[in-house]
């Protein structure tokens, strides 16, 4: 993955989890990182600093992805930076809250379609004319669920509808922009062991998850690194754009 080193990213939802992961794994192929964060300062901090001390180029970014001017503060600081952005990884998201579809109000779905479906709408809207103007193209890299494809856990519908939404943007956006050559994939994880299901899983419901899945363990955010390297290298991924990469241990089998 030689053609990564010097590439820039911005890594949203990078304090932890999945994100975490992934900033830390640019950096180490030579990618230096926007590290977004809204609330955990300490954590973006922690991932910061492993980078560096790894040899590595990051810097933390704060902002509420909710918020639209936020979110293009955000952009124009993440170019500053470097001079650009390359990669795009729209990771930030929430479940916010299991609830049963009688008990859901209007706040709680504005809540969960801004933070997991409109934000990646808005920083494609700021990041798709700052990669035209660089004329190197560039890779936007969504992340979905597998509550896209089966519907979620109890109490989720929203959220897997949020997630779906993500898929089916995420086609539409790569037919728009590819003759930009803006590669626009997502990367659709399972259950993975995050602040996520910290959160939002009691253990008892994450080894009723750990049932259905073939390979018998709950992931981990190191197995998802590898499909969004891949997709961040042209080198690798040159021809792949609208594909939804499912990284869930066998659970769903599209």
């Amino acid at each position: 993955m030689e053609d990564l080193k010097g590439k820039i990213a911005l890594v949203t939802g990078a304090s932890t989890g999945i994100g975490a992961a992934v900033a830390k794994a640019y950096a180490a192929r030579g990618m230096r990182v926007a590290v977004h964060y809204n609330a955990s300062a300490r954590q973006a901090r922690a991932v910061v600093d492993a980078i560096a001390a790894a040899g590595g180029e990051a810097f933390a970014l704060q902002g509420d992805v909710r918020d639209t001017e936020a979110i293009r503060r955000m952009v124009q600081e993440a170019s500053a930076r470097w001079g650009g952005i390359d990669v795009l990884v729209n990771n930030a998201g929430s479940l916010v809250k299991r609830v049963p579809i009688a008990e859901f109000d209007d706040a709680l779905f504005d809540e969960v379609m801004h933070l997991n479906a409109r934000s990646v709408l808005a920083f494609c809207r700021d990041v798709v004319p700052l990669m035209r103007t660089q004329g190197r193209g560039g890779s936007i890299i969504n992340v979905s669920s597998v509550a896209a494809r089966h519907g979620g856990g109890p109490g989720a519908s929203l959220y897997a509808g949020a997630k779906g939404f993500v898929s089916t943007a995420t086609r539409g956006l790569a037919k728009e922009l590819a003759p930009d050559g803006i590669r626009v994939n997502a990367v659709a994880p399972g259950v993975i062991q995050t602040p996520f299901h910290d959160q939002f899983s009691t253990p008892q419901m994450l080894e009723s998850f750990k049932a259905t899945i073939p390979m018998a363990r709950i992931g981990e955010p190191d197995d998802c690194v590898g499909a969004f390297l891949y997709l961040a290298s042209e080198q690798l991924s040159g021809y792949v754009t609208g594909q939804i990469l499912e990284v869930n241990g066998g659970q769903y089998m599209p």
